[in-house]
């Protein structure tokens, strides 16, 4: 794996001292509050209890929803406070906000292996301004910063990259220091043959990380919505399927960079197409046959299998993105079918966060995979070769900022 530029957790002496570490905590919740998928607070698990067995008082903050800056309890962390007592075995008191002189003297009383959560940031508008005033606040909590939450680290937000102005040293958590190596090493360092597989419903989302990987992989495996747009390039009539008309041009530059490049380009074949995306039951085309009436819903059998052989060829794959409307069970098998190969192939596989990362859980699968990434923006800003704010504001190696 890649040897990290930064420090990380195991770097710093954090016996007897307040640690903020920013996690991840923004979880799913259904209706009646409680929690539907813990995988973000699960991997922060290894961080908090290596700071609690190491004496540390350990003061956990996260972001929770879009309360736009306002103290809205819907977007409480008190649900997350709950399931982290059930899982640590230990009390982890909910703290009343993030700042302010009732939280610090609760932190001031905390003793060697304490754990407190904060309240959601972003109940303070200036969290996602980055404002300076507020991040020293945050500062004030602590003597050693752990950044955690590799799925906001794509952000320039105060609890994200301002508090490293005021705290350090600030060092990476395990969670974090994982993500980095995997996704690092996927683009530093390769196995060959190098697959990235990506999906979603926009060519405009991933544009930028195409152009990245098509300098590095040796195959890509077009899906999802954005391989309508690509297949109209091709000149295919694509029905009522979504299509970023003023895309196509690009598309069709992409490819002729692939072939280039001398990537491997591969494209559906066949499709499942329907009526709308609510249907119960599609019907299966050849490219070249979708009727106009109709829309691409999934990749169809004969891609699949073209698709699992790329996958079963290749010694590490980076998937990102659905092959389908997989929210509607009807049209989750080409993404299933993916999940299902990178389970069954002996490459390394890293899966970006989101979409792709719930498919996975769905199927399954989550345990046949290297590494699942958990965070979908993060991870492709990351593959677009751009430099996260979170890490960028992490101590470097050579400087330990004690």
């Amino acid at each position: 794996m890649t040897e990290m530029a930064k420090l990380g957790i195991k770097d710093v002496s954090v016996a007897g001292k307040r640690v903020l570490v920013r996690v991840d905590f923004n979880v799913p919740l259904d209706e009646d509050g409680h929690i539907t998928d813990d995988a973000r607070i699960q991997g922060s698990l290894p961080t908090i209890h290596y700071l609690r067995e190491a004496g540390a008082k350990v003061v956990l903050a996260s972001h929770f929803g879009r309360p736009n800056g306002k103290r809205d309890m819907r977007y409480s962390l008190a649900p997350v406070a709950a399931r982290l007592t059930l899982l640590l075995g230990q009390d982890v008191p909910l703290l009343a906000d993030c700042v302010g002189e009732e939280v610090l003297g609760h932190v001031e009383r905390m003793k060697g292996g304490d754990i407190a959560l904060l309240e959601n940031l972003r109940f303070h508008p200036q969290e996602e301004k980055n404002d300076p005033l507020f991040a020293r606040e945050l500062a004030k909590l602590a003597e050693v910063y752990v950044n955690d939450a590799f799925g906001a680290a794509h952000r320039a937000h105060a609890s994200v990259a301002g508090v490293t102005e005021f705290l350090k040293p600030a060092v990476a958590g395990f969670l974090m220091q994982k993500e980095l190596e995997f996704l690092g090493s996927a683009i530093e360092n390769p196995r060959r043959p190098f697959l990235a597989i990506l999906g979603g419903a926009k060519v405009s989302d991933k544009v930028k990380v195409i152009e990245a990987l098509l300098s590095r992989v040796d195959s890509l495996i077009i899906g999802g919505g954005m391989a309508n747009t690509f297949l109209k390039a091709k000149g295919y009539e694509i029905g009522k399927s979504l299509v970023e008309a003023d895309r196509v041009e690009l598309a069709s530059e992409l490819m002729d960079l692939a072939e280039r490049s001398k990537v491997s380009f591969h494209l559906p074949q066949d499709v499942v197409v329907a009526s709308s995306i609510g249907d119960d039951v599609g019907e299966i085309v050849r490219i070249g046959e979708i009727p106009s009436d109709k829309m691409i819903v999934d990749i169809g059998p004969l891609t699949m299998e073209d698709y699992a052989e790329v996958i079963a060829s290749a010694r590490l794959v980076v998937w990102n993105g659905p092959m389908g409307v997989f929210e509607n069970p009807a049209f989750a098998v080409g993404t299933t079918g993916v999940a299902q190969a990178l389970a069954d192939s002996k490459a390394v596989s890293v899966v970006g966060g989101g979409d792709s990362a719930a498919a996975v859980l769905q199927a399954g699968l989550a345990s046949a995979m290297t590494h699942i990434s958990t965070g979908g923006g993060a991870s492709l800003e990351f593959l677009e070769g751009k430099v996260l704010p979170g890490v960028a504001a992490l101590t470097d190696k050579n400087d330990k900022g004690d």
